[in-house]
């Protein structure tokens, strides 16, 4: 088994998460009338469904450029 490739492995997956994590909390600044945190605190679905479906984009976009 190879180390560097799992020890790669997990810092493209750490990499990617920090990118999503910065990407949200751009987007989350670009849109300052809508507080998603609070909506999602009183139960709004569709914000839920919005937040996931730009997670799941963000992540394609990521992995691709980290492939």
């Amino acid at each position: 088994m190879e180390w560097t490739i799992i020890g790669l492995n997990f810092l493209y997956a750490a990499l990617g998460v920090v990118l999503m994590f910065i990407s949200y909390k751009i987007f989350d600044k670009l849109s300052p009338k809508i507080d998603f945190e609070d909506e999602l605190k009183k139960g709004n679905i569709a914000v839920a469904i919005f937040i996931a479906a730009l997670f799941i984009a963000i992540a394609l976009i990521i992995g691709g450029a980290l492939n």
